[in-house]
């Protein structure tokens, strides 16, 4: 079992006329990251926000941006993030026609570069940069919209990356982003992820009663 491990809240779920003070209050209430997803209308069936509003919310906290971009061409948009304000950024290989090239402008700008894995990307897409990330994002919901099931076919592939970077010793971390609640977190740990996102569970009462028995349940 993963050890360690942090909650990302998932900002699509909070209310965006006080986007702001929602973001302090996760601070206050022991959320480890700030998980920030960017979609286009294009590379996923949904819109949601660009550099200009990161930028503004970036004074809010010190917690680290944890940007999950949902975006194509993904490569003309990395450093209008990194300048935004992100701190770990997070693409597709199907975004880019050069994943290498790609994580290399990431990790130029000084930026941790990540790579998301939807539900039917096998483990093989991203074996040309697993020693140049720091962290791999798997899906377990199909991306674009919140508040959809858990799918529990990712599991496997969860296990297989987290048995491949203990064998390698590398430093990354497993994210799962999905239909995480009380009941699918512990699955999602057990397999090996130590990053968990959620969004509806979190914002479905106390903030900090649900960072923290999400954090415990795991």
């Amino acid at each position: 079992m993963a050890q360690n491990i942090k909650i990302s809240p998932s900002i699509l779920s909070a209310d965006f006329s006080i986007l702001g003070d929602e973001i302090k209050s996760l601070e206050k209430a022991g959320a480890d990251l700030i998980h920030i997803d960017v979609m286009d209308g294009h590379f996923v069936p949904n819109i949601t926000m660009g550099p200009p509003i990161i930028k503004m919310v970036r004074k809010c906290t010190k917690l680290p941006f944890d940007v999950h971009l949902m975006i194509s061409p993904v490569e003309k948009y990395i450093k209008a993030f990194a300048d935004a304000g992100s701190d770990i950024i997070t693409i597709h290989p199907e975004a880019t026609d050069n994943l290498k090239r790609a994580v290399g402008a990431i990790k130029s700008l000084g930026k941790k570069a990540g790579v998301s894995l939807n539900p039917k990307t096998p483990i093989s897409a991203l074996m040309d940069v697993i020693n140049d990330i720091d962290l791999i994002l798997i899906m377990s919901v199909n991306p674009g919209f919140a508040g959809q099931s858990f799918m529990s076919e990712v599991l496997p592939k969860v296990t297989e990356l987290r048995k491949m970077i203990n064998d390698k010793k590398l430093k990354i971390d497993i994210e799962i982003d999905g239909g995480i609640n009380f009941e699918t977190a512990p699955l999602a740990v057990k397999a090996g992820a130590n990053i968990l996102v959620s969004g509806t569970t979190i914002f479905s009462g106390s903030l900090k009663d649900n960072i923290q028995k999400l954090r415990n349940c795991a």
